[in-house]
């Protein structure tokens, strides 16, 4: 039976959406079934409006992705949290999701499962790793077993975090995630799918 990995990632311009993409290959690449799931806009339509091109990503990535359920934590045996950095910390997108899985936490649908984080920044040294760690928090109360990509590949001496992937881009002028960055991605994908598949046994 294939391990189920769960996506959970918010994006406005399509920067974490290219690193939730490259979890998503790095897990299928070692046989997980994936779920790539985006969690909705919570803004009022005049703040999108005022933004240029978010109502637009908006409308295409709803489309492309389901928003992620409760019914996602209980199918899932890994769930990895994608999010832009907000001075940080995670999107309120993003956290608006977790704070709806309160039933499934008292119920101990994560307990034992592996879980994982990554983030985007406008800028180098935009709070990356403080993100990232932000939600190792959210991880410890709800019970997963936190799987960071460490240095344990060697793509992860070019880029990335010891905590989870992450990309800068030029908020100015964004461009697409950096090579190495993807990489980085495709790794921490493959590294969840294989922790939780190793919890999954012990899960019985």
């Amino acid at each position: 039976m294939a391990t189920n990995i769960l996506i959970a990632f918010y994006s406005r311009n399509g920067t974490t959406e290219a690193l939730a993409k490259a979890v998503a290959e790095g897990a299928k690449g070692v046989g997980a079934e994936v779920r790539l799931h985006r969690a909705r806009d919570i803004v009022a339509p005049e703040v999108m409006a005022s933004v240029p091109g978010w109502a637009d990503n908006a409308k295409r990535m709803e489309a492309q992705y389901p928003a992620p359920t409760v019914e996602d934590i209980e199918w899932a045996d890994g769930i990895v949290f994608g999010t832009p950095t907000r001075y940080g910390n995670t999107t309120a997108e993003l956290k608006a999701y977790i704070d709806s899985l309160g039933g499934a936490w008292f119920q101990g649908k994560f307990n034992g499962k592996a879980g994982s984080a990554f983030c985007a920044t406008m800028g180098t040294h935009g709070g990356a790793e403080s993100t990232v760690i932000s939600l190792y928090n959210v991880m410890a109360h709800l019970g997963l077993i936190i799987v960071p990509t460490g240095y344990a590949d060697p793509i992860m001496f070019r880029a990335g975090t010891p905590y989870g992937a992450h990309a800068a881009v030029d908020g100015q002028h964004v461009t697409a995630a950096p090579a190495d960055d993807l990489e980085v991605a495709r790794y921490q994908g493959r590294r969840v799918a294989q922790v939780a598949t190793a919890l999954k046994t012990l899960r019985g």
